[in-house]
């Protein structure tokens, strides 16, 4: 047996187990059908035929059904009429192959007088040629109805239930419309926030050092004539100061967009910051092209978050080399969208060894801030 019909005998088992389990739940679904007419219960049936659905054309699980309630119900009546059909020409011609199979050999224990089912019926089986001959005959038509019915019938119903749970041009536009405003607003909240830290990062450490710097210089101006050895004292500490007021700017600077980003790229800067995280960390970075600056920004801070969780969480197990991360990168692009998502996860595998790993999809030009709304992007 090839590639080819082991794929194809494949289908077909995996076909016939599809129609006969639809014929199940139409006839579960006729009998509680004044249940399912209810939204909230047909939408739950709507999600799990669709499931079954996707697993059968092998594509990726859709989630929730989404479309209207009349579009639902819709789907309801035609998934009854389609499931019955369908899972009647199954049972017809897989039934009488089996049958037929079962009932050949015991052809002779049958009473007198028994004439044949399906395409031969009404003929007597008045011996083994006969019995042999017919049902020879009919194991073979009836194997290969089932064999080439089967897969299509099971596809074709099962496009039939993702044409009518999928949404419709206006419900995808509406959804995404929806998924914008969320995350339109996500971005604006952790924009003002960003604001009000950087704000809040000058008023309390760097300008409050000016201020002391300023203090200091004022008094060594007064001083100057009368104590040197306090102007010198004053200068020490203010050029001490005016240091660490600097030290303070970068690292506001770099919590907004870090040099090591424009100087290195984002696969440099993930290497110093797995150089510099507490735990041991591997990387494993794929080709990443071209990146929008927002999007280097949104993997870093968000990897360097995920570093640093890593760490606090793994840091009780034991000393920090008994623990280890690995950052994973790629690039992908969607065929239907033009968006970033960067995403990160922290999975302890073991309570030794930890997983950092993240996603780019194509580029965005979302402008929404670095370090808070991955999502936005």
């Amino acid at each position: 047996m090839n590639c080819l019909e082991a794929s194809r005998l494949s289908a077909t088992w995996r076909g016939l187990g599809y129609l006969l389990g639809s014929l199940l739940t139409a006839a579960v679904a006729l009998f509680a059908l004044p249940v399912l007419v209810v939204p909230k219960m047909a939408r739950a049936w709507a999600s799990l035929h669709r499931r079954r659905a996707d697993r059968l054309l092998l594509s990726p699980c859709s989630g929730p059904v989404r479309v209207g309630t009349w579009r639902v119900l819709g789907w309801l009546c035609a998934c009854i009429v389609s499931s019955l059909a369908f899972g009647l020409v199954v049972v017809l011609c897989a039934g009488n192959a089996v049958a037929t199979a079962i009932t050949v050999p015991l052809w002779w224990a049958l009473p007198a007088g028994t004439r044949a089912g399906g395409f031969a019926v009404g003929v007597p089986l008045s011996g083994w040629g006969t019995a042999l001959t017919l049902g020879t005959a009919q194991i073979v038509v009836f194997a290969a109805l089932t064999y080439w019915l089967v897969p299509l019938l099971a596809r074709l119903h099962a496009r039939i239930c993702v044409a009518l749970l999928s949404p419709s041009a206006a419900e995808r536009l509406a959804q995404r419309v929806e998924t914008l405003t969320e995350t339109r607003a996500g971005a604006m909240n952790a924009h003002g926030a960003e604001l009000r830290r950087i704000e809040r990062d000058l008023h309390d450490g760097t300008q409050a050092r000016l201020v002391a710097i300023a203090m200091r210089l004022g008094v060594a101006r007064e001083s100057l004539g009368e104590d040197p050895q306090l102007v010198a004292r004053l200068l020490e500490e203010a050029h001490e100061s005016t240091e660490e007021a600097m030290a303070e700017l970068r690292a506001v600077i770099r919590t907004i967009y870090p040099p090591i980003l424009a100087d290195r790229g984002l696969a440099g800067a993930l290497a110093a910051l797995g150089t510099r995280s507490a735990i041991d960390t591997t990387l494993d970075i794929g080709d990443l092209g071209t990146i929008p600056a927002a999007v280097e920004a949104v993997a870093y801070f968000t990897i360097a978050e995920a570093l640093t969780n890593a760490a606090k969480q793994a840091r009780p197990l034991g000393p920090p080399s008994a623990s280890h991360a690995t950052v994973t990168g790629c690039r992908s692009r969607s065929p239907t969208t033009e968006s970033a998502a960067p995403t990160r996860r922290w999975v302890p595998a073991s309570p030794e060894s930890a997983t950092v790993s993240w996603r780019s999809t194509a580029p965005s030009t979302s402008t929404a801030p670095a370090a808070a709304r991955p999502r936005s992007l």
